[in-house]
């Protein structure tokens, strides 16, 4: 079947099975390896990308899903070279060990900071639950996520971040 959808900011149209899950469609067909592959039950969460600006765990997601919207995986959150916040966050807070959880991570906080841009510790904690670290302890995620908003919310108020 014929697919069309716009990932990361481009336009695509794809010949697909109509079974493929859209992990295997973004890795596979597109080659946006970003977007990992963990557990195909939909309880790790490393294969969370967004859909509509909404997390969605890609493993159990079939691309034709996605047909007619707007998908972003990892590598869409940096744009001209310049790394999104959450990418700074994670990389000035050590918010990842093995990497191997980061892409799901830093999409579910880019999504959690687009609707609360102040955001406590708990609700960061409650955004992150479905997504499983086990290298961090997950203090370094939720510190990278409040650097993230800190930073943000000093752009916004124009002063220095």
């Amino acid at each position: 079947m014929q697919v069309n959808m716009t990932v990361n900011g481009t336009e695509i149209s794809e010949e697909i099975e109509p079974r493929m899950l859209l992990v295997h469609f973004l890795r596979d067909q597109l080659r946006l390896t970003g977007t990992h592959w963990g557990c195909d039950t939909s309880n790790c969460g490393t294969c969370v990308v967004l859909i509509d600006g909404e997390p969605v765990k890609s493993c159990t997601t079939l691309a034709a899903m996605a047909a007619g919207h707007e998908v972003t995986t990892v590598e869409g959150l940096e744009v001209d070279n310049v790394l999104d916040p959450i990418q700074e966050g994670f990389m000035q807070c050590h918010g990842l060990q093995c990497g191997f959880c980061t892409p799901g991570m830093m999409l579910t906080a880019r999504s959690l900071l687009n609707a609360n841009p102040d955001p406590s510790e708990s609700e960061i904690r409650e955004a992150i639950s479905g997504q499983i670290c086990r290298c961090t302890g997950y203090s370094t995620i939720v510190r990278s996520i409040r650097w993230t908003a800190e930073h943000e919310a000093g752009i916004s108020q124009g002063g220095a971040a």
